[in-house]
């Protein structure tokens, strides 16, 4: 095939996930902004989850009294864009860390460097009253589309089975934003009943379910939440066979892939305090290694045009 018969082809292929991506919009009960359209001829590369600190010898940005971990070296949002720019990523979201707990301001700074570029992710605890009354002002000043829920450390654990966990969902849903699970597998089931029956609430889903966090039939329920079409999976914080439990992570990134589809699979990760154009496309050159059964309009989806769908990246 010729140089222009193969860029004309390829042309074709970008301007179909396109398409096929704004179409897939009704399941999510958004409708495309302006904003949200994109170039025919380009599907945007979109990370979905980095964190951003401004240190531990920040005095504008302290950590809060309650952070679980300190980062000494700042990730800040100027050299995230310039990875960004080096790295060929169009859109990112910011997730805010646990290092500043329900403290946004820094979220806020880095959103207002960002501009359209970035989105954002809030935290805020469905035990604590005060916590949680931010959240209506949260999502009327910051670009943000999901609260973030943690269940993956036994003192740090949200309240299962009672009203404040259901009554933070809801109002999630009221506003629009998704809820974002970084879970433990063994914490599933009591996450299940939530993702059923709030069905119009769209459910992220962190670092592939933590699947050697769990043994594999704790990490199977997560597998079969699938079935629940309002669930999401990110590609994220893939482990390394060499570390610990030397596990081949590869069939658990099929298995999902298969379950899930790449109209609900989103990447996520490489960016850090010492990143750089190079290492961080290398990451998403990595994630999607793991993707090469698929076709590449559907990698295209989840490098990009699946979170552009759902979250109106740009917008």
């Amino acid at each position: 095939m010729s140089k222009s018969s193969s860029d004309q082809a390829a042309g074709i292929s970008r301007r179909s996930v396109l398409v096929g991506g704004l179409a897939g919009l009704a399941w999510t009960g958004l409708a495309p902004s302006p904003g949200a359209a994109f170039a025919a001829d380009k599907v945007p590369v979109i990370d979905t989850h980095l964190h951003c600190f401004a240190g531990r010898d920040s005095k504008t940005f302290p950590y809060h009294e309650r952070a679980p971990y300190r980062p000494e070296a700042a990730a800040t949002p100027e050299h995230l864009l310039k990875c960004m720019d080096g790295a060929g990523v169009d859109y990112a979201v910011v997730v805010h860390p646990e290092p500043y707990q329900d403290d946004h301001r820094y979220l806020e700074h880095c959103l207002d460097v960002g501009k359209r570029r970035l989105k954002g992710t809030c935290l805020v605890f469905a035990d604590q009253p005060d916590s949680v009354k931010q959240l209506p002002d949260l999502v009327k000043k910051l670009a943000v589309i999901a609260v973030r829920v943690h269940a993956y450390a036994p003192e740090r654990l949200p309240p299962f089975g009672k009203p404040e966990l259901k009554a933070l969902w809801r109002q999630a849903g009221e506003l629009g934003l998704a809820v974002q699970l970084h879970l433990e597998p063994r914490y599933a089931p009591e996450l299940e009943p939530l993702i059923e029956d709030f069905t119009d609430v769209r459910v992220v889903i962190d670092h592939l379910g933590r699947p050697f966090q769990g043994t594999p039939k704790e990490h199977a329920v997560i597998v079969r939440w699938s079935r629940f079409k309002n669930t999401v999976m990110k590609v994220s914080a893939i482990p390394e066979k060499e570390t610990y439990p030397h596990r081949d992570v590869a069939p658990v990134i099929k298995q999902l892939a298969e379950a899930y589809g790449p109209e609900r699979l989103i990447y996520g990760g490489g960016f850090s305090s010492g990143a750089t154009g190079e290492s961080y496309r290398k990451a998403r050159e990595r994630a999607a290694s793991y993707l090469s059964f698929l076709k590449p309009a559907d990698l295209a989806k989840v490098l990009g045009g699946t979170a552009a769908r759902l979250f109106r990246l740009g917008a």
